[in-house]
Parts: structure tokens; C-alpha cells; sequence
């Protein structure tokens, strides 16, 4: 048998805010900062066909990002990195304080994100392959 949950046990549910000395920009920043970190790793060790000595570390790599965001700025932004973490308790408590910033913050960078390192970092050269015609 399931079980709604009443609105006193709602209400006790944690959502991602700001810290209460945070101001919106502030909390931007610190989302726009913490996504592009995570981003950039992402694309430097997963994306990136031309990644080196770290070919299969790049899961673990992202992990120990994710890790290191979280301690920085957990306690003043909640680091979220993605509108989905923060979506969730939002909808499941019905608190949307300060929601927009999880979703401005991550999509703002993740387009910055991927344009910098596309452009300026990844190198995809491609050989054409002949076609069975010129191999003749």
C-alpha cells in the first residue's frame, strides 16, 4: 500500500539553496564555476579522442571533480552542476526558492564550456578513407 506523504513531512525534505550569505549573482557564479570544472573534465578525459596516458581513467577523473566541487561549494551554492539534482527535491517539497539560479548557472556554462574546449583544445583531424573505387 503506498503512502502519500503529508505536508509536515514535505516540508522537511532538504532542497539545493543558497547559504544565507549567498546572493543570486554570487550563487551564478559559483554554479557557472563548479559546472565548467566538471564540464572541462568531462571533454578533456572522456570527449576528447586524443586523451594520452588517461584512456579508461576518465569516470574516476570526473568523480574526483564532482568530489572536489562539492566540497567547495557545497556549503554556499549546494553545488548542483546539473538542473536536474536540484529539479528533484524542488518538485518533491514544493520549495522553488532561488531555482532558477541551478538552471541559468549550468546551461549558461555548458554551452561555454563546450565551445571553448571544441575550439581551442580538441583536434579532430580526420583521414578521409578511400572509397572502394581509389583503392583500385
Amino acid at each position: 500500500m503506498r503512502q502519500e506523504l503529508s505536508y509536515e513531512k514535505r516540508s522537511s525534505i532538504p532542497v539545493i539553496t543558497l547559504a544565507s550569505v549567498v546572493g543570486n549573482l554570487q550563487g551564478v557564479i559559483w554554479e557557472v564555476v563548479l559546472t565548467f570544472s566538471l564540464l572541462f573534465t568531462v571533454y578533456g578525459t572522456i570527449v576528447d579522442p586524443k586523451k594520452g596516458s588517461i584512456d579508461g581513467m576518465g569516470s574516476t577523473l570526473t568523480g574526483f571533480v564532482v568530489g572536489a566541487n562539492i566540497l567547495v561549494g557545497g556549503a554556499s551554492s549546494g553545488a548542483s552542476m546539473n538542473p536536474a539534482w536540484a529539479f528533484r527535491p524542488a518538485l518533491v517539497s514544493g520549495d522553488w526558492t532561488d531555482h532558477w539560479i541551478y538552471w541559468v548557472g549550468p546551461l549558461i556554462e555548458g554551452g561555454l564550456a563546450s565551445f571553448i574546449y571544441e575550439n581551442f583544445f580538441i583536434n579532430r583531424t580526420h583521414i578521409a578513407i578511400p572509397s572502394e573505387e581509389e583503392r583500385y
